[in-house]
């Protein structure tokens, strides 16, 4: 069994310890971060498979106490690195040391190369590496090896960005936060290239977040191949062929639904998503609602102006009452002001940073049971958006 560690966005933790309980890995500490669990090989193939919010898995190589560099490199020495390392791979060492005696990072990271007997550094084309996460903290030091390689919300499709993307794991937690039940009709207004709508389908479809990639645990000496090849044939058998209903992404810039398209079409998911070049005024939901509004409106910092902030957040609630009643929403809020502007009634329901902005994903009011939902299960959902004649809205302002 491993000690492992899934490594996600402060605020989401919640998320990602609940995706391992989907996964029938239970959770054993949730700290901002991140969430700690213990799995075997399975298991452990099937986080870095399935997760769709976390960003590493690592697995605990060892801990001991170390205040002097001979203490720490004798100890060290006595750690099984074999079982991470092919002949020929760079040790790469990641040190973070608070409160301790040894303070130097990269003095840290030499001598635990030379216990490893590699040479520390980044491959150099010829060799792969293989990370080791170190981390100091009251002297005591603990090693943790990255079983995932790439950050896992390098999915593989994303080659194409708009102004202002964001990660992939950030907007499948927005969607399993949501309540959403994959077959609903799934909209977002503001898809930019594609991010929400297209972990929309591979969630809708069941379609694993790291089917077309690789990982690090790969090139361990110990991988249990068969075990990883019945992983992923388990995975492929509960794809479904088409998502069970309507996703639309729309965008007023006609930049971001090329890179939307192309995007999707590189997920596998082009046939399961429609984008369509629309302004905020013009955006028309998909047929079958009601449904989800699921998306993460302009933050008047690196996109558009923030003079004209207010009046989007004003339009938007103005749209989806008069367009989408009966609806749920939930997208992403730099200030509270905004949220309000809306007149949805939105609540909170975590906080987390989105390319070093603090944003809060915000719902229309969520029953008292409402949890993360997975495709197939019947969450607790939140309440619907009333129309227009029976919810007040704020005064119209032209926008979008």
């Amino acid at each position: 069994m491993h000690g492992c560690y899934a490594i996600a966005a402060p605020g989401i933790e919640g998320v990602t310890a609940r995706e391992l309980s989907g996964l029938g890995l239970t959770p054993a500490g949730t700290e901002p971060g991140g969430v700690s669990f213990t799995a075997g090989a399975r298991g452990l193939y099937a986080a870095n498979l399935h997760l769709r919010t976390a960003s590493r898995i690592l697995v605990r190589v060892g801990s001991f106490h170390a205040s002097a560099f001979h203490e720490l490199e004798r100890r060290a020495r006595r750690l099984a690195w074999q079982r991470f390392l092919l002949p020929g791979a760079v040790a790469e060492f990641r040190v973070t040391s608070r409160k301790s005696k040894l303070y130097h990072q990269d003095a840290i990271a030499e001598r635990l190369a030379a216990a490893v007997g590699r040479t520390a550094g980044r491959p150099d084309g010829q060799f792969a590496s293989q990370l080791f996460v170190v981390r100091l903290f009251h002297d005591e030091c603990t090693i943790s090896a990255d079983s995932s390689g790439e950050l896992l919300h390098r999915r593989g499709y994303r080659l194409e960005t708009a102004k202002a993307p964001f990660r992939e794991t950030l907007a499948a937690a927005m969607l399993l936060e949501s309540g959403w039940d994959g077959r609903a009709p799934l909209a977002d207004p503001f898809c930019g290239s594609g991010t929400i709508p297209i972990e929309a389908a591979l969630l809708a479809r069941g379609i694993p977040p790291g089917m077309a990639r690789g990982f690090a645990f790969e090139r361990w000496p110990e991988l249990d191949a068969e075990a990883w090849g019945a992983v992923k044939a388990d995975a492929r058998s509960r794809v479904l062929e088409r998502a069970p209903g309507p996703i639309l992404g729309a965008d007023r810039d006609p930049g971001a639904i090329a890179a939307a398209e192309a995007n999707a079409a590189r997920a596998g998911v082009a046939r399961d998503v429609t984008f369509r070049r629309a302004t905020l005024s013009a955006f028309e939901p998909p047929a079958g609602g009601p449904g989800w509004l699921v998306t993460n409106p302009p933050y008047g910092i690196r996109v558009g102006e923030k003079a004209k902030l207010r009046g989007l957040f004003v339009r938007l609630g103005e749209v989806v009452r008069e367009r989408c009643p009966g609806w749920r929403v939930a997208m992403l809020s730099p200030r509270r002001e905004l949220e309000h502007a809306t007149g949805l009634g939105l609540e909170s329901r975590w906080m987390t940073s989105n390319g070093g902005i603090r944003v809060r994903l915000v719902t229309t009011p969520a029953a008292p049971t409402g949890r993360a939902a997975s495709p197939g299960s019947a969450p607790a959902a939140p309440p619907a958006v009333a129309p227009r004649s029976s919810v007040p809205g704020p005064a119209r302002t032209p926008a979008g």
